[in-house]
């Protein structure tokens, strides 16, 4: 089936940043995101987009991979309220990345909660939990049932 691209003007709010770092914090996403599956399903009714197998989303400096992500944005302006990704989530950012069952991203707490096996990787850095919880706009982050690997750079 060939892959449905759609370029969204909506302002998605797409887990940014998804894991603390040592730099300031970026509020929003600047700019598109691209969005592409095999199969994309739109609902004006209840203001979602779904979409189905091998999603990938895009913006400038990160990339998202799922098997299922479902954007729910509000009626005024189109605006993302909430994203939801399933299914081998995987996103990339400046050299790290983080991987889990599920995401969710929760726009007006400026949040995402990673469960399902979270894996955050930077270099040789890794942190696992049952749930992994970013506020995006704080750089902050809690770790439930938490195991951290630090390597040494001197090793």
């Amino acid at each position: 089936m060939s892959r449905l691209l759609l370029t969204a003007s909506l302002s998605l709010l797409l887990l940014v940043p998804v894991w603390a770092s040592s730099e300031e914090p970026k509020a929003k996403v600047k700019g598109p995101i691209t969005v592409t599956s095999e199969t994309l399903t739109a609902d004006n009714k209840e203001h979602t987009a779904l979409f189905e197998k091998n999603v990938v989303a895009k913006t400038t400096d990160m990339t998202i991979h799922a098997d299922w992500m479902l954007v729910y944005y509000n009626e005024q302006g189109g605006d993302v309220t909430k994203i939801e990704a399933k299914g081998n989530v995987k996103v990339y950012r400046e050299g790290k990345v983080i991987t889990s069952k599920e995401a969710t991203y929760f726009a007006d707490e400026e949040k995402v909660v990673f469960t399902g096996s979270p894996r955050a990787v930077d270099g040789e850095n890794v942190v696992t939990g049952t749930k992994i919880t970013y506020f995006t706009k704080d750089d902050r982050s809690i770790v439930e049932n938490s195991k951290v690997i630090l390597k040494n750079k001197q090793d």
